[in-house]
């Protein structure tokens, strides 16, 4: 075979091993049924993470959409000093979930999921039905309600329990459109076909 036919084939190759991920987000982030048709394999993972931990599908879907508008590799922006020289990203936060590094070192070996990724929705919408499983052993938060389980993921189990988030008005807004955005994901799964 040709040098050139090699590594083309080589290139093909590469790029069809997971690394070439498509990370953008969902067309219609307002349609559930849009999105679980769009990317099937979302929806599924939304699934599984509810048969496992029995967090709804559509309280899933709403904070994620919060927290990374669906996009796979979505990371915190920058911090600047003087407005132009940048000192790193506000958080570790990373992934459909944003989960941090120290929370998902924890899930990881809270599950045994050592190669699970944040990049990865299985493995994301998983986290997500553990952390919101723990949000309710620790905090009573029924797995249902959207806009408490979001309280908890951004405050953390210890700050939700504190109450942080009743100081941050412009978080409580937030989690009033989380629990907007489930009530619509809600109304709109249960029309729309799979």
């Amino acid at each position: 075979m040709s040098r050139l036919l090699i590594a083309l084939l080589a290139a093909l190759f590469v790029g069809s091993c997971g690394g070439g991920g498509n990370y953008s987000a969902p067309r219609n982030l307002d349609d559930a049924c849009a999105i679980a048709g769009e990317r099937p394999h979302y929806y599924r993972a939304f699934r599984a993470a509810e048969r496992r931990w029995g967090v709804p599908v559509h309280v899933q879907m709403a904070a994620m959409h919060q927290e990374s508008k669906f996009i796979g590799d979505a990371r915190t922006p920058f911090r600047y000093v003087l407005g132009v020289l940048p000192m790193g990203r506000q958080s570790s936060a990373f992934g459909y979930s944003q989960a941090l590094d120290g929370t998902w070192e924890e899930y990881q070996k809270a599950t045994g999921k050592r190669r699970a990724r944040r990049d990865d929705i299985r493995d994301a919408t998983d986290f997500m039905g553990w952390y919101m499983t723990l949000s309710r052993e620790r905090n009573g938060i029924p797995l249902s309600d959207a806009r408490n389980q979001y309280l908890a993921y951004h405050e953390g189990h210890a700050g939700f329990a504190r109450g942080s988030y009743n100081a941050k008005s412009w978080l409580l807004r937030v989690a009033d459109q989380v629990d907007d955005r489930s009530r619509l994901y809600q109304a709109q799964l249960a029309t729309c076909r799979r």
